[in-house]
């Protein structure tokens, strides 16, 4: 897929908590860059894309592993079905699968292993204002290494996050 501007569209906060037995907390920032394709358009609707990289800091308590802390940086390129943002309000449907990269391999009681991860979400959210310049999202995220490693505990994390667009 070819980038039609390789300038950044839309910067992001994120917040969440992990979902099950671990309590980690996960800030971080995103910038993503559109594909600018419409794929599939209708009156209303249509299918997207952009490329979403970003930096989280997990945060929790030392529990088994002795770590309460890593960094995580991600790329996803992320397919997203949308309502055109012509009225000042328009409902998105997303999902996305990429790669994480972690400073520690161990967090709170989860042993990852090897400091990689694959990321799959699914999420949905809402354009606000003028041309949807604001954007409010919910996700359900993922991450495992997909057995890479000896062990493959992996993470589940519900999300929100806060973005501009340019």
């Amino acid at each position: 897929m070819a980038l039609s501007v390789a300038a950044v569209d839309k910067v992001a906060f994120e917040y969440g908590n992990s979902a099950g037995a671990a309590d980690v907390k996960r800030y971080g920032a995103t910038a993503t860059i559109d594909w600018g394709a419409k794929w599939l358009q209708t009156e209303h609707w249509f299918l997207s894309g952009y490329w979403e990289g970003g930096v989280n800091f997990w945060d929790s308590n030392p529990g088994t592993t002795g770590n309460d802390s890593l960094v995580d940086v991600s790329v996803t390129p992320v397919l997203r079905w949308q309502r055109v943002a012509d009225n000042g309000f328009a409902p998105f449907l997303e999902l996305g699968v990429g790669a994480h990269g972690f400073t520690e391999t161990k967090i709170e009681n989860k042993d990852f292993d090897i400091a990689f991860a694959f990321g799959s979400h699914i999420g949905g959210g809402i354009r606000l204002g003028d041309q949807g310049r604001y954007e409010f999202l919910y996700r359900f995220q993922h991450l495992s290494n997909a057995s890479l490693g000896d062990r493959n505990p992996g993470i589940n994390f519900h999300l929100f996050q806060f973005g501009y667009r340019f």
